[in-house]
């Protein structure tokens, strides 16, 4: 395990630059959409614009690497790829799910920094000031992993060539564990992103929250959230990791009603004990996930066969924030909170019935 150390903070750390860049511009865009005039709502779409590149560069690594410079949504591509293929081979398998989770807390990090860090920048040097802040702050981190890169990078040309992705895509298809997590990523990474980024807005138009108290929440979700998702991890490498992921996803369709039920005048603890509760579920399964999937595919193709989840869980992302943003704006969002509790719930029913079924002889 020591040697897993600097690889696996190294991928921490970019996970977190990356996370928090792409959260940027949904903590301030209450007051982003009141400067162009646009409508809050529409941060699902930008959201999906994002994913929907993280989706595609997912699977072109080479191509992401160049693009990912310039685009946040390229940035997302590689990173979960690129760190299975780096973590697999110098993390031994009976730590998967501890590794794995510690490496996706960068989300839940980086997500609580924007919360926190974001509203107070856009306090003192408006919303564009804020995201050149956090433009400096990705230049920053990734000249400091550049130092790293060599090291990494060794390991990684050692592994034998790429055994192509379509039929890394076959593999999950045919795999039936594999295919009901990766069509399960789809569904979780909906109810994630609905709710990460679009608490804000939820919070600031429906409940009449502050940009700050409402960037409060969030950030204590995704704090809390951190080390449910290091104890989720853990628990994944002691019992079945479908069968964990079933009683999250559970979990998860009673926060994601709880949230729904807000009203404009519910008390502030509530709120609070709302939205910290889903969000320390709801961001809490990526980790695990991850981990059975590096678990379960073939030696050295690790990278391939991640990538392949990465990017069904990102097309979650593309698609289901701007079906939120609809069923929220023609009917209400606690609709569209109910929509997405409904998914989840026979997901989560579904992991937790394959798990029960024997392993194909």
């Amino acid at each position: 395990m020591h040697r897993a150390v600097v690889p696996v903070a190294t991928m921490l750390a970019i996970q977190v630059m990356i996370s928090l860049s792409v959260l940027a511009l949904s903590v301030m865009m209450p007051v982003v959409a009141q400067d162009l005039a646009i409508d809050p709502k529409l941060v699902g779409i930008f959201t999906a614009i994002i994913y929907g590149v993280a989706a595609v560069t997912a699977l072109a690594a080479v191509a992401a690497t160049v693009i990912a410079v310039i685009f946040i949504g390229a940035a997302q591509g590689p990173i979960n790829p690129a760190s299975a293929h780096v973590l697999a081979q110098r993390v031994p398998r009976e730590w998967f799910g501890t590794v794995f989770s510690l490496k996706q807390t960068g989300v839940p990090i980086g997500f609580a920094l924007a919360g926190l860090i974001f509203p107070f920048l856009l306090e003192l040097v408006g919303w564009r000031g804020a995201s050149l802040v956090a433009a400096a702050a990705a230049v920053l981190a990734a000249l400091m992993v550049e130092l790293l890169r060599s090291s990494l990078d060794a390991v990684v040309t050692a592994g034998r060539p790429s055994v192509g992705i379509w039929r890394s895509i076959r593999f999950v298809f045919a795999h039936r564990e594999l295919r009901v997590l990766g069509l399960s990523a789809i569904v979780y990474v909906i109810a994630q992103h609905t709710f990460t980024f679009y608490l804000v807005t939820y919070l600031y138009e429906h409940c009449g929250l502050s940009i700050a108290r409402a960037g409060l929440l969030l950030s204590v979700s995704q704090i809390v959230g951190t080390a449910v998702r290091l104890l989720s991890g853990g628990m994944g490498d002691r019992v079945p990791r479908m069968q964990l992921l079933g009683w999250t996803g559970i979990a998860m369709t009673l926060g994601c009603i709880a949230v729904g039920l807000l009203e404009p005048d519910t008390p502030f603890w509530l709120i609070g004990l709302a939205v910290v509760g889903y969000g320390a579920v709801v961001i809490s399964w990526n980790g695990t996930s991850q981990a059975e999937f590096a678990h379960l595919s073939p030696p050295g193709e690790a990278a391939a066969v991640a990538s392949v989840q990465t990017a069904l869980a990102f097309s979650g992302a593309v698609f289901g924030p701007p079906i939120f943003a609809l069923i929220a704006s023609l009917v209400s969002y606690r609709m569209a909170f109910f929509a997405v509790a409904a998914c989840v719930l026979v997901t989560a029913v579904w992991q937790i019935a394959a798990a029960r079924r024997p392993q194909p002889a």
